[in-house]
């Protein structure tokens, strides 16, 4: 038996294949909803162990997205999905279906919601806690505008951890917007729902009779003597905490629903149509769901299913990388732990992602001295910070597409400080599947115009092994380093890690003519384009920049003194490691003299979702693209007979 809930089709078409959109959904009688929902449920586990992707999020809304689309009038009724890892079946529903098997591939869906793609994807998501700003935006674009639409925010209790939500919260209730928020409480439950009475309340409290007598409550409560006001108030907050749970989202100016239970179409959808028909707002609907739902292995394992390579549908088995080799963040964790284990100070600091950046593995170690702090990346930087202040050596693990959440942080309660704290920033450079929202494009720009950092990229896991020494020997000033996703070339590993002189590189490969200055992953790129330029006479030194900041002058002198043509490579965007290079050789005159150079980066554009490796191609950040680049400096056409990178 499949491990997938079994569904009873008493009609020989799929209900699924009439619904094209949410208008075909809109025209079904009510009795066909749950068979619908078990439909889309399927569909969407074939769809994902074919591509791959965010599936536990997704299976456990998939009532939900049902009950939305049936009961608002989307895509004039703006639905919001915060993150957009739950929304594969939304895409399913609204005209994308014929298409969900290219998710995440080149020239395929998009792995979250993105507005180019489709008018009922009113907002982007890739990162968490967004849409009930963005919401509240809209609602208040709809008022001025004069029109009556509805604007609904769905958002994921592991989002709710993020500052930014409240923040959202606290204004909508100030302003009194009539926006609906939808709580997705999977993982924990304010108030289980259970029984008939929880049904019961969630209707009622859903219902337009009970909020507007809550309302005349309030206003009637306003007019009496402060004293009792106050009395009066509290004895209506106790009751109301009795029963629904909601008092903080009531503080903050929301009426609250709930809970609900998600997988219920019966009880999802009469709470919706109250909502919708209520004018009053802000409203949370308070909706658990279990992530997961419906596909054993998801549910079993739902941290292992929420994101998931190609998978066997029977048995949940996921297909195994093929390669040996550690990844980079296993040996960042690897060399963390034995740092950890020489000096107690070390502590590691994680905003939502122990596993993703390794220091699940450093908390099995150090249970007292790890910290997930949750999807609250500027409190984890200035939690570092503190940590600092105090004589501690903070590691903040954050991929680099999440640090930029916390920019000001690093600015203010970091760098002006010059506070010890240690960056270890996963996801450089190109990601693959997951797009330009989760590259990791801009990290060397906005920390390299930062006074006070130290910041280095490894060519290989080795110097990964010796730059996470050399972070936790830096101790007058705050620390980053940068590394790719994914398994590494496989080199030998170092028996220990030995911290690096500062600001130093290392030459591999000494030549005449041309100098490949690399930073971070592009080495092995440069070597092979070395070889190819050597083939066409080119006699060619490789370095090594190991440090973006502060750069080797020395050395970048050298290369400039002695060779016609200075080529940089970098996985980052403009104004990184090669500004800097360029900068230093202006300021010092020697632009004026025989070099030419060149700085290869990352392209000035966001670039889409394919491989890796053909996305730095297409980016000329390949051997091939380097020994263009070289002949291009040097005014020749590239010669392309034999000149074949393996």
């Amino acid at each position: 038996m499949k491990d997938y809930e079994a569904v009873s089709e008493p009609s020989t078409t799929p209900i699924l294949d009439k619904v094209r959109t949410p208008g075909d959904l809109r025209r079904l009688p009510q009795a066909s909803l749950a068979q619908l929902a078990s439909e889309l449920r399927r569909e969407t586990i074939e769809a994902v162990s074919v591509t791959g992707g965010h599936l536990g999020a997704g299976l456990g809304v998939v009532e939900l997205t049902v009950a939305l689309h049936y009961v608002f009038n989307t895509p004039d009724d703006r639905l919001i999905w915060d993150v957009g890892h739950q929304a594969y079946p939304h895409k399913i529903l609204t005209g994308r279906r014929d298409r969900i098997r290219t998710l995440r591939q080149t020239g395929g869906l998009s792995g979250f919601t993105k507005r180019s793609e489709s008018p009922f994807d009113p907002f982007g998501a890739a990162h968490s806690s967004t849409s009930i700003s963005a919401g509240l935006g809209m609602s208040i674009a709809r008022d001025l505008k004069g029109d009556a639409n509805n604007v609904i925010c769905v958002i994921g209790d592991g989002a709710m951890s993020a500052g930014m939500a409240y923040e959202a919260m606290n204004n909508a209730g100030t302003l009194d917007a009539r926006l609906i928020v939808i709580l997705n409480d999977n993982d924990m439950s304010i108030a289980p729902p259970s029984g008939a009475l929880s049904k019961y309340l969630a209707r009622t409290t859903s219902s337009g009779t009970y909020i507007h007598l809550r309302d005349i409550a309030k206003q009637l409560a306003k007019k009496l003597p402060k004293q009792w006001e106050r009395r009066a108030a509290r004895l209506e907050e106790m009751s109301r905490t009795y029963w629904s749970g909601g008092a903080l989202f009531e503080e903050l100016g929301f009426y609250y629903v709930g809970p609900v239970d998600g997988h219920d179409i019966e009880q999802l959808l009469p709470v919706l149509k109250n909502v919708r028909d209520t004018k009053q707002g802000p409203i949370l609907v308070h909706v658990v769901t279990k992530k997961g739902k419906g596909y054993v292995p998801a549910e079993a394992a739902p941290d292992k299913y929420h994101g998931v390579v190609k998978f066997d549908v029977i048995s949940g088995a996921q297909a195994k990388s093929k390669a040996q080799a550690p990844s980079y963040t296993r040996v960042f964790a690897d060399s963390l732990i034995a740092e950890g284990r020489k000096d107690e100070r070390i502590v590691a600091i994680s905003a939502a992602m122990p596993e993703g950046t390794g220091i699940d593995l450093f908390a099995r170690e150090f249970p007292n001295r790890a910290f997930d702090v949750g999807i609250a990346e500027q409190h984890a930087v200035t939690f570092a910070a503190g940590l600092a202040a105090e004589g501690m050596k903070p590691f903040a693990a954050i991929y680099s597409t999440f640090l930029q959440r916390a920019y000001d942080q690093v600015v203010h309660d970091v760098a002006i400080q010059r506070l010890p704290v240690r960056f270890a920033i996963d996801r450089a450079g190109y990601v693959g599947a997951d797009g330009p929202t989760h590259a990791g494009t801009f990290d060397l720009t906005f920390l390299g115009c930062l006074p006070n950092f130290t910041i280095m990229a490894p060519s290989d896991e080795a110097e990964l092994y010796h730059m996470v020494a050399t972070a936790a020997s830096i101790d007058d000033g705050p620390s980053a380093f940068r590394y790719p996703r994914g398994e590494g070339s496989g080199v030998a590993l170092p028996v220990e890690g030995v911290p690096l002189p500062i600001g130093k590189g290392r030459i591999l490969r000494e030549g005449s003519k041309i100098a490949l200055l690399s930073l971070g992953g592009r080495l092995g790129e440069c070597l092979i384009a070395a070889d190819l330029l050597a083939a066409a006479g080119l006699s060619t030194t490789v370095a090594d920049a190991r440090f973006a900041k502060p750069i080797d002058q020395d050395l970048i002198t050298q290369l400039a003194h002695h060779h016609e043509v200075l080529i940089t490579v970098e996985e980052g965007a403009i104004g990184g490691f090669g500004s800097h290079v360029m900068q230093f050789l202006s300021i010092n005159g020697m632009l004026d003299g025989k070099i030419r150079m060149r700085s290869l980066i990352m392209p000035d554009v966001f670039v889409e979702q394919d491989s890796p490796t053909v996305m730095y191609s297409n980016s000329g950040l390949d051997a091939k693209g380097i020994v263009s680049a070289v002949f291009n400096a040097l005014g020749r056409e590239t010669i392309t007979t034999g000149l074949h990178a393996s």
